[in-house]
Parts: structure tokens; C-alpha cells; sequence
């Protein structure tokens, strides 16, 4: 099978909490954004038998009504559901090193905290829009 037959697909699947409280910000468009890690848990046996966890750290961008929501509702610590696609971009540190980040576009977003304060299902969706308008600039 030659690459070009190969189908696209990007998705991405995770429950994790977050390791800070969500940054909101808006592009020079006026485009809201929320930026935010979660750290991902993964129990398994070593070669001896013992139980171990491991820990992944994901960063998770979060577009216009979707990033107003997150901002809003989620904190430190709090337990997500995550749907969306991986996305890589380029950035330079502090240093002035170039950097490659890999993180999840969000698409989906369900708040697993049972809170008291809301009482919709803790579902957010943001359909992705394909066009390349909500990018950051």
C-alpha cells in the first residue's frame, strides 16, 4: 500500500487532571484560548511482578467558546476528559532555543468534577474548524 492510500487520521483519546490552573488568553484577532497541562496516569506489572505508575505530562490547547469554558470551570487538579487531534508547532524558549511542542488540540472536553456550581452535563465541544482561522498568530 503506497502512502498516498494510507487514510488520515489524528485522534486522540485521555483522562488526566491538571497539574496548573488553565491560562486564558485571546489572539490579536480577538480568538479566546486556554492553554493548559494534564498528567496522565498508567499503572502496570514490571518484569518482577510489582505494581509501578508511570506519568505523562500532555499540553492541551483549547479554542473560542471551548477555551472560555475550560478557563472558567476547571482549576488545578481537576479531572478531564479529552478528545482531539495532535498538533506540533515550533517556538522559541527563553534561551533562544528553538523548540518542537506536540500537544492536543481539543475538540471535546467533558469535566469530570462533579460541581455543584453547574448543572449542565460538564460536556464542552468545540467543532474543529478546518480553515485555519483560530490559529495563534
Amino acid at each position: 500500500m503506497s502512502l498516498s492510500k494510507l487514510p488520515n487520521l489524528n485522534r486522540v483519546m485521555i483522562v488526566g487532571n491538571l497539574t496548573r490552573d488553565p491560562e486564558l488568553r485571546s489572539t490579536s484577532t480577538g480568538v479566546p484560548v486556554t492553554n493548559f497541562r494534564i498528567a496522565a496516569n498508567r499503572r502496570f506489572k514490571d518484569s518482577s511482578g510489582e505494581w509501578r505508575e508511570d506519568v505523562c505530562y500532555i499540553g492541551v490547547v483549547a479554542w473560542q467558546k471551548l477555551a472560555e469554558s475550560c478557563a472558567s470551570r476547571l482549576i488545578k487538579g481537576s479531572a478531564v476528559y479529552i478528545e482531539g487531534e495532535l498538533r506540533s508547532r515550533s517556538m522559541n524558549s527563553d534561551d533562544g532555543k528553538k523548540r518542537n511542542l506536540i500537544e492536543i488540540r481539543a475538540h471535546h472536553i467533558q469535566f469530570l468534577d462533579k460541581s455543584e456550581k453547574f448543572e449542565d452535563d460538564g460536556e464542552c465541544t468545540d467543532m474543529p474548524d478546518f480553515s485555519g482561522s483560530d490559529e495563534e498568530d
